[in-house]
């Protein structure tokens, strides 16, 4: 699926998120809180880069690995990267977050935008980015969640029913309805931060966004 819709990724999560993604990815890079020394980040669910890219442009000590499962999200990625002119300094892989390609305690953080809730093997994936950063580090996680409550009822009908008519009509494929529903079975924020420990991962903030519709979570390797 997200080799099908690699060419409008970008533009369906301005458009479903009302630009509020980029926001939202400004605030996982300033949540890294990398030294100002040069410094190795992982960005696991790389997509199109777009994190990747932000990381590199405010930290230019950094360099950034991207690893992604989509090779066709990987091909659009790399043009960005060269048009940003960064290919000396971001580097992208084709992978999975269950079993990186990369040795123990090697990076200085780790990000990952949106992807955390396609991985099959969640907690696997989460003691993945625990193994492969440094203890000083930290893991950024942001996802897309369900909002509660009463001030949450316009964020659920969007989610719920904007979001799926809106992906599938710009994409042109009626799988990209999978969104709510894996939103809406995606761990709450307690929930998921539990998931976390049990993964080795010590979570240090949970941010709600945009009337809980997202959320960032921040976390060191427990060690």
């Amino acid at each position: 699926m997200f080799d099908g819709i690699a060419a409008r990724y970008d533009l369906l999560n301005r458009i479903m998120s009302l630009g509020a993604d980029q926001r939202w990815r400004r605030l996982s890079v300033l949540a890294l809180r990398l030294p100002s020394t040069p410094t190795r980040v992982l960005d696991l669910a790389t997509g199109t880069a777009d994190l990747a890219i932000r990381v590199a442009q405010v930290h230019a000590g950094a360099t950034v690995v991207g690893i992604d499962p989509s090779g066709g999200m990987l091909e659009v990625a790399r043009r960005k990267v060269a048009v940003a002119g960064l290919s000396q300094r971001i580097h992208l892989l084709r992978g999975a977050a269950e079993s990186l390609p990369l040795r123990d305690q090697i990076v200085d953080g780790v990000t990952m935008a949106f992807g955390i809730r396609n991985v099959a093997d969640r907690r696997q994936g989460l003691a993945e980015t625990s193994r492969v950063t440094r203890s000083s580090g930290r893991v950024v996680i942001l996802e897309l969640s369900e909002p509660q409550g009463a001030l949450g009822l316009l964020a659920r009908f969007h989610i719920r029913r904007l979001v799926p008519r809106l992906g599938a009509m710009l994409s042109g494929m009626r799988e990209y309805g999978y969104l709510q529903e894996s939103i809406a079975a995606f761990p709450r924020p307690v929930e998921f931060s539990e998931l976390m420990r049990r993964a080795a991962l010590h979570v240090q903030e949970i941010r709600a966004l945009a009337l809980g519709a997202c959320h960032l979570y921040v976390a060191r390797p427990a060690r």
